[in-house]
């Protein structure tokens, strides 16, 4: 009862942390991880080794995939390959399937980039669209938000998922699969089946904000390339998964493997990308210095966070309390899936962050499924990403973007965004709930 009361406690510094005395996640967790480590009974140099530990575990997996990830999505937004990818969705669809257009073009599009580059890609065709046709915004928005966010949340090699997967130890390629499986009916209904239902009961007062991107391209780059390069990641990522089941000889299985690997996978992309959609776009080499130093700045505040979750996640391990909590979580014969998404879900309803929810989440439930046999870590993944995306509200980023951009006012984002988002949530955990019956 002890070790419980002290994690709760340590759960309860981190929100109060970022939520009331608005410190930077990374200081709360750390906080959070001394007072769990110091009350929990560790020696001084036990604390400082368990913490140092757990972030260089979890950063050393995951600092080049966000550095690299970063890079590739600055290049879709400034080359103008996002809005051709959305374009290409326009056109295919037609006026009448506009919902499913903006969908898959926000699907398409969030694979590479964060939820927040997405938006500025898409949402300046939404509104442009808007203007045209006339139509409640809502209804062309909706579903390119839904598609952008279920993939941030779910989908590898979104600096969440990668983080969760490298804690939980799970198999990427099963990650990959099993999580666009459940992304696609999620965003569909979460998509353009809510904005067909809500367009019609919500009509925004405000007019939407004109968002300009910086084109440092003269020309766009073609449709083909910029699909290619989108979703080079995820083809060399899936080869890599599958490569072992084939009847390739061993060394080319191998050079396989090696390229699939999401660091070496968005390297590749991103040289790629240098290339079709910088130095082709007459962007020179000091014009690529520059926009690789511009994406890698923000980079810094999220490692931050997520090796202060490894951190956590150590403190847990080595205290023994994650042991305390597993073994009262299979006394109580509660699902880790389930323990996962609610625990995830209750942080991110706290602090606001996914980033800060999933990797305290993983970190919590990790030492817990370390006693537990016949867990499904791929779907426990999905689980956590569920969890970390629903009830968004005003201490939120996302939520005062879509508001101000949309030009709604603050009881039309919660109509809208903040169910949009709980719909995501619980559909995705749903689905891996379904799933985890066969697997």
């Amino acid at each position: 009862m002890n070790h419980l009361i002290i994690a709760l406690l340590a759960i309860i510094i981190v929100i109060l942390g970022v939520s009331w005395f608005k410190w930077h996640a990374f200081i709360s967790l750390t906080v959070a991880s001394l007072f769990l480590a110091i009350f929990s009974g560790l020696s001084m140099d036990q604390i400082v080794s368990g913490y140092e530990t757990g972030v260089g575990g979890v950063l050393g997996h995951l600092v080049g995939i966000l550095a690299l990830g970063t890079i590739l999505g600055k290049m879709m937004a400034e080359s103008g390959a996002g809005i051709q990818v959305a374009n290409f969705f326009v056109r295919s669809f037609g006026v009448k399937k506009l919902p499913w257009a903006m969908l898959l073009a926000g699907f398409v599009i969030g694979i590479p980039v964060f939820f927040e580059v997405g938006i500025l890609i898409v949402l300046p065709l939404v509104i442009s669209i808007q203007k045209t046709s006339k139509q409640n915004i809502l209804l062309i928005a909706l579903p390119a938000i839904a598609g952008l966010s279920i993939v941030h949340g779910l989908v590898p090699p979104h600096p969440g998922a990668i983080a969760a997967i490298g804690i939980y130890k799970a198999n990427l390629g099963k990650v990959l699969l099993y999580s666009l499986i459940i992304a696609i009916p999620a965003a569909i209904i979460a998509g353009p089946l809510f904005a067909k239902w809500v367009n019609k009961r919500v009509i925004p007062e405000g007019e939407p904000q004109l968002i300009k991107i910086n084109m440092a391209a003269k020309k766009l780059p073609g449709t083909g390339i910029s699909f290619f390069i989108i979703l080079l990641p995820v083809i060399l990522m899936i080869f890599s998964a599958l490569a072992p089941y084939t009847a390739l000889s061993d060394s080319l299985k191998k050079v396989f493997i090696f390229i699939g690997s999401p660091l070496i996978a968005l390297l590749i992309a991103c040289f790629v990308a240098f290339y079709f959609l910088g130095i082709r776009q007459g962007i020179d080499k000091n014009g690529l210095k520059k926009l690789t130093e511009e994406c890698i700045v923000p980079v810094g505040s999220i490692l931050l966070i997520i090796g202060a979750g490894g951190g956590f996640k150590q403190i847990l391990i080595n205290s023994g309390v994650g042991a305390t909590i597993g073994d009262m979580s299979q006394h109580l014969s509660l699902s880790p899936l389930v323990l996962a998404f609610i625990i995830a879900g209750l942080i991110r309803i706290a602090t606001g962050s996914a980033t800060v929810a999933l990797t305290t989440a993983a970190g919590i439930v990790s030492p817990i499924i370390q006693h537990m046999s016949g867990v499904n870590v791929e779907l426990l993944v999905i689980a956590t990403g569920a969890g970390s995306l629903m009830f968004s509200h005003v201490n939120d980023a996302g939520f005062w973007m879509v508001k101000e951009y949309l030009g709604l006012s603050v009881k039309e984002t919660f109509k809208t965004w903040t169910v949009l988002e709980t719909i995501l949530s619980f559909v995705a955990f749903g689905g891996a709930l379904v799933l985890n019956m066969f697997m």
